[in-house]
């Protein structure tokens, strides 16, 4: 007769389950060529963008557009209506990749039949938005990082731009903006899991949204309203070459608002669609 007390049902706990999951994406990640591609993207572009020059003037010569390397990792002052290509043009570009590396990761998810397999066994539809919007944060934290210490310092140098900032202004606004890769992340899994049978839509979706479009047609329409801009485009706007301390906590609190706010309503259609 068997003893109910020696009875044991499996019923991992909820960081059990999300650590075995990040173990599992992770790995994938670190094998996925298109993430070293990535890197080395963020690596180029700050070398393409310090090579930009403005309009030509009436004597028909072009200035550059920055005089600073740091312009391009962020806008002297809080970016909140684009009235120029370089206000726009820093270290936010990451953002976009970020979201094609999503897009990819999940397309591949669905196309691999990867995702049939993960429901059908024990995963929950939370633990899988979670995993997916901590890997896309931790891949967009490294190109912001590869765009800083290796492409933005090298452009500077071989450009002879000057390197003069207040040194922590510009943690500040780095910091603000990596915080802000959670929140982006997270947005990109819920768009990706909207379009999960439509790779080509969700790629689009993921540039659409990453190029700040939306806030621009939101300005038209609004008025240059800072708070609109925050919540659209999300605090990374607020990270600028001006920050302070109050730019980590603004852009944290936003993060984690949209964290929130896209883990809950991409678990919502996990668990009433069909995921397959």
């Amino acid at each position: 007769m068997i003893d109910a007390r020696e009875i044991k049902f499996e019923n991992p706990s909820f960081f059990k389950r999300l650590k075995g999951m990040l173990g599992v994406d992770f790995y994938r990640l670190f094998h996925t060529p298109m993430f070293y591609i990535f890197l080395v993207i963020a690596a180029v572009i700050p070398a393409m963008i310090l090579s930009m020059t403005g309009m030509p003037g009436e004597d028909g010569t072009s200035n550059p557009m920055y005089t600073n390397t740091w312009q391009i990792v962020a806008a002297n002052t809080p970016l909140y209506v684009i009235s120029d290509i370089a206000d726009y043009a820093n270290m936010n570009m990451v953002f976009i990749f970020g979201g094609i590396m999503v897009s990819i990761f999940i397309g591949h998810d669905y196309k691999s039949g990867y995702v049939k397999q993960l429901f059908t066994t024990h995963a929950k539809k939370q633990d899988y938005m979670l995993s997916k919007s901590v890997v896309g944060a931790f891949s967009m934290a490294c190109m912001c990082v590869t765009y800083l210490m290796i492409g933005g310092v090298l452009a500077g140098i071989l450009s002879g731009t000057s390197f003069e900032v207040n040194v922590g202004s510009l943690i500040c606004a780095v910091l603000g903006k990596m915080i802000m890769s959670f929140g982006w992340a997270s947005l990109y899994t819920f768009l990706n899991i909207i379009f999960r049978r439509y790779f080509g839509v969700s790629i689009i979706s993921s540039f659409f949204f990453g190029t700040g479009i939306l806030i621009i047609g939101a300005a038209a329409i609004f008025g240059n309203n800072s708070i609109l801009n925050i919540f659209l485009y999300g605090s990374s706007v607020y990270a600028c070459l001006s920050s302070s301390f109050l730019t980590i906590i603004v852009c944290s609190l936003c993060s984690v608002a949209w964290t929130v706010i896209y883990n809950i309503f991409g678990t919502l259609i996990l668990s009433k669609c069909d995921v397959y």
